[in-house]
C-alpha cells in the first residue's frame, strides 16, 4: 500500500506540474488575446496552440505510463462541506473557490457530463451510427467543398487586402524637382524661352520693321534699338496722352555764372 501511495503521489505531482504549464500557457494566449489583438498574427496563435498540444501529449504519456496506478479506478469524496469562506481553499485554488459548498461540490467532483450534455452526445453517436458508408462519404465531400470555397473567398479577401495596402504605401511622385527648376528658370531669367515669328501676311505691329529679303515680312526690333516698358521700341513707340497739364517756361539764355 505505501509503495502505490508514493506511485500515486508522483504521478499526481506530475500531472499537476504539467497542468501548471498548461494553464500557464492558456493564461498567456488569453492575455494576448485581450491586449495584443493588434499585433497577434495566426502563425503565433498556431504555434501557442502547438505548445498546448504538446502538453496535452506529455500528459497522456504520463498517465499511460506502466508506473502509474489507474487514477481513473480512484475515487474522491468530499469530507466536509463548509459554506463559510476558507482562506486555505481560496489559497490554493488561486481565487477561484472561495468556499467548498453544497452547490459547487457537484460541479467540480463531477465524473460524468452534465445530463443535457450527455443525452446531446448520445443522440449525436446514434446519428453517425446510422449513416451508411456513401452518405457519409457525400456528407464529407461536401463540407470539403463549402471549406474549399470559404478559403477561396478568404485568400481572395487578403489578396485584395494586400494589394491596396501596397498601392497606399508606394504611392506614385507627383511632382519633378528637375521640371520645378525649369519652370523657376523660364519665368525668372527666361531661359529656354523662343520668340515666336508670325507668319507671311501678319500685320505688323508696333516695333516691328520690314526684313529685307521681302516686303510684308515683318521681324523682330533692329539690334541695337533700346526696349521701353511693355516690350516695345523706344523710337516706335505711340505717344500716350497725359491728363497732366504742365506750364513749361522757356529758361533764358543769359549764363548764370557770366560777368
Amino acid at each position: 500500500m505505501q509503495r502505490e501511495e508514493k506511485q500515486l503521489e508522483s504521478s499526481l505531482e506530475s500531472v499537476v506540474m504539467k497542468l501548471n504549464e498548461i494553464k500557464s500557457q492558456l493564461v498567456g494566449m488569453l492575455f494576448k488575446i485581450d491586449h495584443d489583438r493588434d499585433s497577434l498574427n495566426w502563425p503565433t496563435f498556431l504555434d501557442n496552440f502547438a505548445l498546448l498540444s504538446g502538453q496535452f501529449s506529455a500528459i497522456a504519456k504520463v498517465l499511460s505510463h506502466d508506473k502509474t496506478p489507474p487514477i481513473r479506478n480512484l475515487t474522491v469524496l468530499p469530507l466536509i462541506l463548509n459554506p463559510e469562506r476558507e482562506e486555505e481553499l481560496l489559497r490554493l485554488t488561486e481565487g477561484r473557490v472561495p468556499a467548498f459548498t453544497h452547490d459547487l461540490v457537484p460541479d467540480y467532483l463531477r465524473t460524468k457530463q452534465e445530463p443535457d450534455v450527455e443525452h446531446k452526445l448520445i443522440q449525436l453517436e446514434h446519428k453517425a451510427a446510422s449513416l451508411s458508408y456513401d452518405a457519409a462519404q457525400k456528407q464529407a465531400a461536401t463540407f470539403n467543398k463549402v471549406i474549399t470555397h470559404v478559403l477561396d473567398i478568404v485568400s481572395k479577401a487578403r489578396e485584395e487586402w494586400e494589394s491596396e495596402a501596397g498601392a497606399r504605401g508606394g504611392t506614385g511622385q507627383t511632382s519633378s524637382l528637375t521640371d520645378t527648376h525649369s519652370l523657376v528658370a523660364a519665368v525668372g531669367m527666361g531661359r529656354g524661352l523662343k520668340m515666336i515669328m508670325p507668319g507671311p501676311g501678319a500685320p505688323v505691329g508696333p516695333g516691328m520693321m520690314v526684313a529685307p529679303g521681302g516686303p510684308g515680312r515683318p521681324v523682330g526690333p533692329g539690334p541695337g534699338m533700346p526696349m521701353g516698358p511693355g516690350g516695345q521700341p523706344m523710337g516706335m513707340m505711340g505717344k500716350n496722352p497725359s491728363g497732366i497739364k504742365t506750364n513749361i517756361k522757356a529758361a533764358a539764355a543769359i549764363h548764370p555764372y557770366s560777368r
